[in-house]
C-alpha cells in the first residue's frame, strides 16, 4: 500500500515534450534555462576538450566560465557525454533513468489527486508496489519504487483546464530495465489520461 507523507520538495524545471532530444529537453528549454541551445553547448564543450577532461572538468567549465546553475550544469554535462559517446544514454552516476510525460485535459489539482488518492490511483495504476515519500500538492511527488529505484512525479498546469505530468524514474539497474519501465510508464500514463478524460 502506498503511503503519503507531505513535504515541500523544490519543483524541478519542466521536461520538454520530445523524448529523443538530448536529455529529453528541447533546444528551446535549454536555451531558456542556460542562454544557449544544444548545438552551442556541444560546440563550446568540444572546444574545451570535453572528451578529455571528463565529467568533472566539463562541469567546472560550465560553472566557472559560463556560470551555469547546478541543475542545468549537470544536465548539460550528461547530455554532452551521451552525445559524444562518453556515457551510455539514460545513465547517470546513480544508475539509469528515464523520463515520460503526458498532457491531460483536467486541471492540475485533479491530476495530482489521481496520483495521491489511493482509490483513484488503483483505477489506472493497479498492483504497483511503492511508497510515496514526499508530496507537494498539486505539483510534485517523490516515490520509493518497490525494486529500490526512485520516481519523481511533477505536475504542471497548462492553463485552467489542462495539465502535464512528467515521470522521472531514476536509479534503474540497466538499459534493459529502462526499456521495460519506459513501456510501463507510457501505458500507465495513457491509462491515466483515459481515466481522467472519461475515455
Amino acid at each position: 500500500m502506498a503511503r503519503l507523507d507531505r513535504d515541500l520538495p523544490t519543483q524541478p524545471p519542466a521536461y520538454a515534450e520530445p523524448a529523443d532530444t538530448p536529455a529529453g529537453i528541447s533546444d528551446t528549454a535549454v536555451r531558456a534555462g542556460t542562454g544557449k541551445g544544444w548545438a552551442e553547448w556541444f560546440a563550446l564543450l568540444d572546444a574545451a576538450s570535453g572528451p578529455q577532461i571528463g565529467h568533472q572538468g566539463i562541469a567546472a567549465v560550465l560553472a566557472e566560465h559560463h556560470r551555469v546553475g547546478t541543475w542545468w550544469r549537470q544536465l548539460v554535462a550528461v547530455a554532452y557525454e551521451q552525445e559524444r559517446g562518453m556515457r551510455q544514454r539514460h545513465r547517470i552516476p546513480e544508475g539509469f533513468q528515464l523520463s515520460v510525460s503526458q498532457t491531460v485535459d483536467v486541471p492540475a489539482d485533479d491530476l495530482f489527486r489521481a496520483w495521491a488518492d489511493q482509490g483513484a490511483r488503483a483505477r489506472w495504476l493497479p498492483h504497483a508496489e511503492f511508497t510515496i515519500r514526499k508530496a507537494t500538492p498539486p505539483s510534485a511527488m517523490r516515490i520509493a519504487w518497490g525494486d529500490g529505484s526512485a520516481v519523481d512525479v511533477s505536475v504542471y498546469p497548462r492553463g485552467n483546464t489542462r495539465s502535464r505530468v512528467v515521470v522521472d524514474h531514476k536509479r534503474l539497474r540497466d538499459a534493459h530495465r529502462v526499456r521495460l519501465m519506459k513501456e510501463f510508464w507510457a501505458a500507465a500514463l495513457e491509462a491515466l489520461k483515459l481515466e481522467m478524460e472519461g475515455g
